[in-house]
């Protein structure tokens, strides 16, 4: 267990809002606030994009983010880079230790793959990411959602390079903390997937917390 070393004021927070299972979220970080998500009730996967804010074809890459920490999973001091090289997060604080930067987002047509073919009309994450980023209204559509992150997700890779969807090992109240480098747009896709045993079948809510600049 991970304890924080990092005590924040929930009445301080100039953001706070719970984000329902299977719903998407969208929101604007500035340069040095503190991005804070909660896993309320354990082992909620919550699929996460990060842009920055200035100009969205420069977004979260998931290949450059593991080169440069030469790390497959995130945690406390893990930088969050772009395709431009650009450092949109770092973690600060991370009350979990296991995120997921490799099992990608569900969606209708690997609900049916994985799955069973009658699951392909269940809602996914790609599903919600697409809502929430056309919600949005700036001209983001389907192309614009790439790799994400998986918080509170356990993947473990097998020495021959497999992914293994295994049983999270996070908690109720676990959190990870960001703090933006630079404007974010952060989309959320809070996980609705019902076919995976890693949440017990059971989507759970989650909290969303921001705080200015420390």
């Amino acid at each position: 267990m991970i304890a924080s070393s990092i005590k924040r004021d929930l009445a301080q927070a100039v953001y706070n809002e719970i984000i329902p299972a299977g719903e998407p979220w969208v929101y604007e970080v500035r340069q040095g606030q503190i991005l804070r998500i909660v896993d309320l009730h354990g082992n909620q996967a919550v699929d996460t994009l990060f842009y920055n804010a200035h100009d969205y074809s420069d977004r979260y890459s998931a290949q450059d983010t593991i080169r440069h920490q030469k790390n497959l999973y995130l945690t406390t001091g893990s930088k969050l880079i772009s395709t431009r090289g650009t450092v949109l997060l770092t973690i600060v604080d991370d009350t979990c230790g296991r995120h997921d930067t490799l099992g990608g987002a569900c969606a209708n047509e690997s609900n049916m793959v994985r799955y069973a073919i009658e699951k392909r009309f269940m809602h996914a994450c790609r599903s919600s990411f697409l809502k929430g980023l056309i919600d949005w209204g700036r001209g983001m559509e389907k192309r614009d959602i790439t790799s994400n992150i998986n918080f509170f997700m356990n993947v473990p890779v097998t020495p021959e390079g497999q992914l293994t969807f295994a049983d999270g090992i996070s908690e109720p109240g676990k959190y990870v903390e960001l703090r933006a480098e630079t404007d974010v747009l952060c989309a959320i896709s809070n996980c609705p997937q019902l076919n995976n045993p890693c949440n017990a079948y059971n989507p759970t809510p989650i909290q969303v917390l921001i705080w200015d600049r420390d």
